[in-house]
């Protein structure tokens, strides 16, 4: 490989020329205490940084970002660091998926607009991941990702607990009268204790697992605990990956996010037990790229990969225990047979080469394909009537005596009457019911939140049931569990079937056959649904009205339309030469 010229770098477009804009650029980076020497024939590398004291899975990140700018500077790059929106999924509302779009502009633009050879972003909690993802993937400079690792383990009278899963557990006892009050309050102060994001297979873990499966990260870095000092070891190893990959140009998101890379992340995604809110990142990641990943391919692969990890919600253990036993270079190893083992990774060599020297799956936390915890994958993809562009349901932490039921239907038209009437000890529902809640899609709610798991009524917690089928077109919390319908497409605001759904209509779920229906005769659906009026926009103004009038649905991943990758595009050129020449006074 020949020695990489410094004046091909693209920072060089802004510091290099020996004119007026030479001259400008260089004094702003100088006034900032640089000298000179320090932009001199030497990389530029962005730190795209999502910390926030308003996102305590990120919280830590001000310490990874120093070591990430340590290795650049040993491997004699310039490290700048820059911020970005940071979305919290615990205190953002309505939700954070409603400005997981609104980050990928900031990301994008971001990189594209200023002077970097190489991106480094560094991501954690849920949406922060596929959000840098998705804007570098569309900027297409050499980036490599950084995650923030799960938090410690949670113990609560004597039992090691997970985030969100177990906190769910304990919030359903509470309701059915099993423990206190101040039993819960007692669990609060030691639910999340230490930084880092969900401690389970929720959708950060699962998303960070899916980072090194589709290559963008440095091999074993993704389920390195938050607070364990080999996560500052692997940020210092990224910046100096990140010099490398910029002087050599390479390689860059769309060299690596190919169809054989997320065919190798949607098998990690089914192995694992992962959350289904990947199958929206996924779908809306593969478009930034112009790949037009289809929702059926999720169930293609979920059938021919088996569940191979022992990870709350859809196990025993927690992610933690999985890096101890070797983390996903571990899980890709037992998975080789069924992977695309030369897609290329941000190291320039093959995934292979980043999992072969990994040690052999343990048969506690992760099987071997042989002797798997389930047959097929975690998650199913089912259609029908009810569903005609597709929903999906996580069959690994479902009950499996549901998976195939028939029940009559009791709807909630929004969150707020689901809230009012749940618990209503006249509600006319049995453990044969199927709960239905609407408008709660990526237009209706507006934004898709996590409301897909339905609480199940305090008059069914008490006779000792917990778990009924539940639909709805929301999304659900990747540490969440139970037999749930969720992504229902089209979404009931936009004048999908599930709008047309009433009180004591009979519905099938079949989740073997791929079914999910209103058992009506078509005449009466399509008599129902000429009836149907649309509600009006939550938003009249603003980024809400922008992200209203631009999103798609669950099935295509909820990115906006215009933001797709375009087979025929020409990378972006700015005028950098604007002021060049320029020789006239101030």
């Amino acid at each position: 490989m020949p020695d990489p010229n410094y004046m091909d770098l693209r920072s060089a477009r802004w510091f290099a020329p020996h004119d007026l804009t030479g001259f400008v650029h260089r004094t702003a980076i100088q006034a900032e205490g640089f000298s000179r020497f320090a932009i001199k024939d030497r990389p530029v590398i962005g730190i795209a940084n999502s910390w926030s004291e308003l996102v305590n899975c990120n919280i830590h990140f001000k310490l990874l970002a120093e070591a990430v700018k340590r290795g650049v500077l040993m491997a004699g790059g310039l490290p700048l660091e820059f911020p970005t929106i940071s979305l919290g999924e615990s205190l953002m509302k309505p939700s954070a998926m409603q400005f997981r779009n609104l980050m990928a502009m900031d990301v994008e633009e971001s990189i594209r607009a200023y002077p970097l050879d190489a991106i480094v972003l560094l991501g954690g909690c849920d949406k922060t991941v596929p959000a840098q993802l998705m804007g570098a993937a569309s900027a297409d400079i050499p980036t490599i990702m950084l995650t923030g690792g799960p938090q410690e383990p949670a113990h609560f009278r004597g039992k090691q607990l997970g985030v969100g899963t177990d906190t769910w557990k304990y919030a359903d006892e509470l309701r059915a009268g099993k423990i206190t009050e101040a039993d819960f309050d007692e669990l609060e102060s030691a639910a999340k204790p230490s930084a880092g994001h969900c401690s389970e297979m929720g959708t950060a873990s699962t998303m960070t697992s899916l980072v090194e499966a589709l290559g963008m990260c440095l091999p074993g870095s993704a389920s390195i605990p938050a607070v364990d000092s080999r996560r500052g070891q692997a940020a210092e190893a990224t910046g100096r990956r990140a010099v490398e990959m910029a002087l050599f140009q390479g390689p860059k998101p769309s060299e690596i996010l190919t169809k054989e890379a997320f065919d190798n992340a949607i098998t990690l995604l089914m192995a694992v037990g992962g959350s289904t809110n990947a199958v929206v990142h996924l779908l809306a990641l593969a478009r930034r790229v112009g790949y037009e990943l289809q929702l059926d391919r999720f169930h293609e692969i979920s059938q021919r990969t088996p569940r191979i990890v022992n990870v709350r919600p859809s196990g025993e253990y927690l992610v933690k225990q999985l890096f101890e036993v070797g983390g996903i270079p571990t899980v890709l190893k037992a998975l080789d047979p069924l992977l695309n083992r030369d897609a290329i990774t941000v190291t320039g060599e093959s995934l292979e080469k980043g999992y072969i020297h990994a040690p052999e799956a343990d048969g506690v936390v992760v099987s071997s394909l042989e002797a798997p915890f389930d047959a097929s994958g975690g998650i199913a993809v089912v259609r029908g009537s009810l569903a005609p562009n597709g929903a999906v349901i996580k069959r690994s932490a479902a009950s499996k005596d549901l998976l195939q039921h028939k029940g009559s239907a009791i709807v909630f038209d929004d969150i707020y009457d689901l809230g009012q009437r749940i618990d209503d000890p006249d509600l006319d529902i049995t453990e044969d019911s199927v709960l239905v809640l609407r408008n709660s899609g990526p237009v209706g709610a507006p934004g898709m939140p996590e409301w897909g798991m339905l609480p199940i009524p305090q008059k069914l917690l008490r006779r000792g049931i917990r778990d009924i089928v539940r639909i709805s077109d929301a999304r659900m919390s990747g540490t969440a569990f139970g037999t749930t319908v969720l992504h229902v497409s089209p979404e009931a605001a936009v004048g999908g079937p599930l709008a047309i759904v009433r009180d004591g209509d009979p519905i099938v779920l079949d989740v073997e056959n791929q079914r999910l229906d209103l058992d009506l005769p078509e005449e009466e659906i399509e008599a129902r649904l000429a009836e149907l009026k649309l509600p009006e926009p939550k938003y009249r103004r603003g980024y809400g009205r922008l992200f209203l009038d631009h999103v798609n649905q669950a099935h295509e991943g909820c990115d906006f339309d215009f933001l797709k990758g375009l087979p025929d595009e020409e990378p972006q050129r700015l005028p950098y030469g604007l002021m060049s020449g320029w020789q006239g006074g101030w």
